[in-house]
């Protein structure tokens, strides 16, 4: 069932959490930055999942600058894992970070996944940020990673999230699946496809989580406060995916 509104970030008075989650390819912020940090600050996450974040070039000073007018700081990611990146609001405390490049295949480009473990309220959460080979076969075995990476993580919550290059009927897409919700299918709200920004036909980038997670509402953000869909398009060439998320009190 459809919602109409995006709950905000608090923590509940039985000691669960509510966070907000951003997923975002940024296409190294060729685009109008200042549009892309007013689409961020206006969503209000607590992370952050982001592709084709800044990797060449002083990359690490262009990622902070958009952390600092998205009133973000960079957790990890990068240049390290070839695009990925994680941001979060101080809500969240930083126990590990690990940036993990993936197997190359010659003649593609080399992927890796931005990973951590946060503690928002009390709940331990591992995240993911990951961006899948153009591919399919390479896709598929990338989307096997995925699952693995998630399942070495101790702790009660994870949240994975990306440009996935798949729709939700393809086989990599569906793999991930099998172990993690595709918070939209379980909370649709706003808009669904995220490419492309001015004609969008697809959804490629999605947010998962473990069956831990109570999803409240997921989508591409079309009428919140602070953003156009001037501002959407001239962000970059994907639409953002954001989503509500409870974890229960344990």
């Amino acid at each position: 069932m459809a919602i109409t509104a995006l709950p905000n970030s608090r923590t509940e008075p039985d000691g669960s959490a509510v966070i907000r989650v951003l997923s975002y390819n940024i296409r190294s912020m060729r685009d109008d930055e200042d549009a892309l940090a007013r689409v961020i600050r206006a969503c209000k996450p607590d992370l952050v999942f982001v592709q084709e974040a800044p990797r060449f070039f002083r990359w690490r000073k262009h990622a902070a600058r958009l952390a600092s007018k998205s009133e973000l700081v960079v957790l990890t990611g990068g240049a390290p894992t070839t695009g990925p990146l994680l941001m979060c609001s101080l809500r969240a405390t930083v126990e590990r970070t690990e940036d993990v490049l993936l197997p190359l295949t010659p003649g593609l480009h080399r992927r890796g996944f931005a990973t951590a473990v946060v503690r928002i309220a009390g709940a331990r959460i591992g995240l993911l940020s990951c961006h899948l080979s153009l591919r399919a076969d390479e896709r598929y075995t990338q989307a096997g990673m995925v699952l693995e990476r998630m399942r070495a993580m101790d702790v009660p919550y994870k949240i994975a999230a990306g440009d996935l290059n798949d729709r939700p009927a393809g086989r990599s897409f569906r793999r991930l699946t099998t172990e993690l919700q595709d918070c939209w299918a379980v909370a649709p709200w706003g808009g669904e496809n995220t490419w492309k920004q001015d004609d969008p036909h697809k959804r490629i980038d999605a947010i998962f989580a473990t069956r831990s997670v109570e999803v409240l509402g997921c989508g591409v953000p079309l009428e919140l406060p602070g953003i156009t869909a001037a501002d959407l398009r001239a962000a970059t060439d994907h639409l953002p995916v954001l989503a509500a998320l409870r974890m229960p009190a344990l």
